[in-house]
């Protein structure tokens, strides 16, 4: 598993997907959640890798990825964590898609040329940016977020780690996808990964970190020039939909997702926080692409 070695010790896995486009294509950097894994971008990543270079990653201290210590993890870590990636790889040019914490993390990357005590300057140019099921400010509504599972005090079986991380997993969905027949076994699948190379100690403080980053005032300093797509569904229980829109306040010049039966659109906005496990992969392949500007869709 190719992985790098941060200067503070820890290690990132990471793999690049579709290196065969890379000199030809921009490639797109998918940037998980908590508790998140690289393989969580299944569905999308290959589908997106026939046309172009995907970069996924373990965030530290999850799966194949390392932390260097018991050190304590803020947005800005994270962020400077795939900073030091992206210098590795010497892309000059890229796309982002952040989902969820992912999401915040995206934003802090961006706001690093203009942190107030240490600036650094992006050595690529970041021409989209997908903000997916994220906010832009600390989320302060109890109704919503993950809850704080404290960590057992002794080993668990895989049934009891599959009971302890089943209520976490639904809140990923909304009802009725958790109902349909024809969802259950991608339910089983899903489920089932999450019950290794996800320590929970690490969770509890991304889960920290969350409540702890301030974008006040940032915003506007973005470049017109970089593109904004904000795809958040009505149906999320984790970070409400009203997040989506604060971002497109933030950002005068981001859209939302289109709604339609174009390609390039989605039917509506009836999903819950894991948006790319509805609907058909290649729904969100030609999501993505048109916002990309890519002529190839899909379905041709």
């Amino acid at each position: 598993m190719p992985h790098i070695i941060l200067p503070d010790g820890a290690r990132i896995a990471f793999e690049v997907i579709g290196s065969e486009h890379l000199g030809r294509r921009i490639p797109i950097v998918l940037v998980g959640g908590v508790s998140s894994l690289r393989g969580d971008w299944e569905r999308l990543s290959t589908s997106l890798a026939q046309v172009r270079p995907v970069l996924v990653y373990d965030h530290r201290g999850m799966g194949d990825s390392r932390v260097a210590s018991d050190e304590d993890l803020t947005m800005e870590l994270l962020a400077r964590d795939l900073l030091f990636l992206l210098q590795h790889l010497k892309w000059k040019e890229l796309a982002i898609c952040g989902f969820s914490m992912g999401g915040v993390v995206t934003q802090q990357l961006l706001f690093l040329p203009y942190h107030p005590e240490r600036p650094t300057p992006l050595p690529f140019r970041v021409t989209h940016v997908l903000l997916t099921g994220t906010l832009c400010s600390v989320l302060r509504d109890k109704r919503y977020g993950l809850p704080l599972q404290p960590i057992p005090n002794k080993p668990l079986t895989d049934q009891e780690k599959l009971d302890l991380a089943r209520p976490t997993f639904e809140l990923g969905f909304d009802p009725k996808w958790l109902a349909d027949p024809q969802n259950a076994g991608r339910a089983d699948s899903l489920l089932g990964t999450m019950i290794s190379g996800r320590p929970r100690k690490v969770i509890l403080k991304q889960l920290r970190a969350m409540n702890r980053f301030d974008f006040t005032g940032l915003h506007p300093k973005l470049p017109r020039s970089m593109q904004v797509l904000v795809i958040h569904g009505d149906l999320d229980a984790i970070v409400p939909p009203y997040c989506g829109q604060e971002i497109l306040q933030r950002i005068p010049w981001a859209r939302s997702v289109e709604i339609g039966s174009h390609p390039g659109a989605v039917e509506s906005l009836d999903f819950g926080h894991n948006w790319f496990e509805y609907f058909d992969a290649r729904v969100w392949h030609d999501v993505v692409e048109k916002f990309l500007g890519s002529p190839y869709l899909a379905r041709l």
